[in-house]
């Protein structure tokens, strides 16, 4: 499955290596503040990349889905 859409991705300069505690909490915040299908599909862009760099095949087994349904009781 390839998706077609892609993250916007935006490039900041820092001064120094010195502001690494700012870089590091500035991109968990931005991380943090897009909804989670966001999050996963870059998740998924960055690990088709990986793939793509070592040349390896995407289409490998992955971890298997398994979805539970609970009934509650009515009170």
């Amino acid at each position: 499955m390839v998706q077609t859409e892609r993250v916007d991705k935006t490039i900041r300069k820092y001064a120094s290596v010195a502001d690494l505690d700012e870089i590091k909490a500035e991109e968990y915040r931005y991380w943090q503040s897009r909804p989670v299908h966001e999050r996963i599909a870059a998740v998924s862009e960055l690990t088709q990349a990986l793939y793509a760099m070592k040349g390896a095949v995407s289409d490998v087994p992955r971890l298997e889905r398994t979805l539970v349904r609970f009934e509650r009781v009515r009170r």
